[in-house]
């Protein structure tokens, strides 16, 4: 095995997560099969229990795997499928160890951060990096580590360690750093420093680590991959990277002059960071429509009445971009802050036959808003904004645990089975029987209030294999109003959008018809 680490100096938020993954999409035009570890040196076992407004999007993997969300930056520029084990965090190193010293594995030892922690980290590199992520046999050729943090950092010292040992132990020829700093630009001329590198550089060598090349946010042309090659002694089986397919994506977006404005009313709409697999997902669908998406974020509490009487500017500017928008997008979330808000943008996206795609929490959104505005029903509510509510449309699911944070929702890959042929959603899948994707929730619609939702119109065209998890509507009144109760645009691709997104994108240019139509002729 290869190993390529990737690490930070100077500052944080450098880019190494897209520094990490542009390596191995290089080294993979170069005929070389390549998968990824992330190292999160904070005492979370995993993400899942951090708010997105500290950390950013929680990204979901197939095996339900709670992780970083670079593994998502991974999986969409590689093209691969990773585990939870792909995302190591000090929390999940310092579990495994402390499980081991209480089995009495360590023989009455005295348990220490070296060697025990340090062989530890080296064991779980080892062993994943074998894995195969990309659906073919056997290991990759090369992994390539991201060590978060900044070098310098206390909480990463243990990994530093580990690493310097692994560096050691695969061999020279086995391993090569590279590591990303940033090269201020002062004064009016715009003179380059690289004395903060320098330093940065230094306190890795103290640490027994010596970068091979330095990744210095540059534009130019430099054919890093000859020298990351050479280093791995890999030149005399790589070909000349073969990054057409990337060229042209990018041409065909720096090309591209119309636009769609999208409305994506949400509760963290502060921080992209906070959507970015949805952000990503949009991209990926309007490129494939020819079009430059123009995202309006709205908070979700400024639509609501209360706004109106306390920041009536706010109000008013977020119910004027709404309604500018070709099309409205609820993405996921949790707890009833901006609920209301939610509620009236579906209602408006509904009333109005704007295009409107509920996800996760916008799917119960819209189940709450139907059963509000078209069954009278005034008090219709999710018992997680409501306990007392007399008429519960979305309740806890019974498996859940209402004590345990972590890891205790319905999470990865689960399979949807259409109700439905003909339905929208169906057709925009190819016609596919079933469809497996990635969950990440603690509420679902009550199976006991969907006769009388389907009577009223609103249709349940997906569920689970037991007929009692409903994870699809439609509202076949509507030219496309959908909701999902898993996430799509963890699965969205470069190239190959979710088709999810893309009928929103379709359907919000007038083009969502044509587009089925050639799909039922073409099969």
């Amino acid at each position: 095995m290869k190993y390529v680490l990737v690490t930070g100096g100077v500052v944080s938020g450098l880019g190494k997560g897209v520094t990490a993954s542009s390596i191995g999409v290089v080294l993979k035009a170069c005929g070389l099969r390549v998968t990824s570890i992330k190292i999160d040196p904070y005492l979370n076992t995993d993400a899942g229990t951090m708010s997105p407004f500290e950390h950013g999007e929680v990204f979901v993997l197939d095996d339900g795997g709670e992780v970083d969300l670079d593994l998502g930056n991974y999986e969409r520029f590689l093209d691969v499928t990773l585990t939870r084990d792909n995302n190591i965090t000090t929390g999940k190193i310092y579990q495994s160890v402390l499980e081991k010293e209480r089995r009495g594995d360590y023989l009455g030892k005295t348990v220490q951060v070296v060697p025990h922690i340090t062989d530890a980290i080296k064991t779980w590199i080892e062993s994943v990096s074998v894995i195969p992520v990309d659906g073919k046999e056997g290991p990759a050729d090369v992994c390539v580590i991201e060590l978060g943090g900044t070098v310098g950092d206390i909480e990463s010292m243990p990994f530093i360690e580990a690493l310097r040992q692994l560096s050691f132990s695969v061999g020279q020829e086995n391993f090569c750093l590279i590591h990303v700093s940033l090269i201020p630009v002062l004064g009016v001329v715009g003179e380059q420093k690289t004395k903060p590198t320098q330093h940065s550089v230094r306190e890795l060598r103290a640490l027994g680590l010596t970068p091979h090349l330095l990744a210095c946010r540059s534009a130019e042309n430099q054919n890093a991959h000859h020298s990351i090659l050479q280093q791995l002694n890999l030149l005399s089986i790589a070909r000349p990277p073969d990054l057409r397919d990337w060229t042209k994506m990018a041409e065909t977006y720096d090309n591209l002059t119309n636009s769609v404005r999208i409305a994506m009313v949400g509760k963290y709409v502060g921080l992209a960071d906070s959507y970015l697999s949805v952000v990503k997902a949009l991209l990926h669908a309007c490129v494939a429509c020819s079009l430059k998406p123009s995202i309006d974020w709205i908070a979700a509490s400024d639509l609501e009445d209360d706004s109106a009487k306390l920041i009536p500017e706010a109000h008013a500017a977020a119910w004027g971009t709404l309604k500018n928008a070709a099309c409205v997008l609820v993405p996921g979330g949790f707890g009833d802050r901006g609920v209301r808000g939610m509620i009236l943008a579906a209602k408006y996206a509904r009333e109005n036959n704007v295009p409107y795609l509920g996800i996760c929490l916008g799917m119960q959104i819209s189940v709450i808003e139907f059963a509000r505005s078209v069954l009278g029903l005034e008090r219709a509510d999710s018992t997680e904004f409501d306990a007392q509510t007399p008429n519960p449309v979305v309740i806890f699911m019974p498996e859940g645990s209402r004590t345990h944070m972590g890891s205790t929702m319905r999470l990865g890959s689960r399979r949807t089975l259409f109700q439905a042929p003909d339905c929208t959603t169906s057709k925009l899948y190819h016609n596919s029987e079933y469809v497996d994707e990635r969950h990440r929730h603690r509420y679902e619609v009550n199976p006991d209030v969907i006769g009388v939702l389907e009577e009223a119109g609103l249709k349940f065209v997906g569920k689970d294999d037991s007929g009692r998890r409903m994870e699809i509507l439609e509202l076949p009144s509507h030219p496309f109003y959908v909701g999902v109760q898993f996430h799509p645009e963890f699965k969205s691709r470069p190239g190959r959008p979710s088709p999810l997104f893309l009928g929103l994108i379709l359907a919000a240019t007038g083009q969502l018809e044509t587009y089925l139509d050639q799909n039922q002729n073409s099969s």
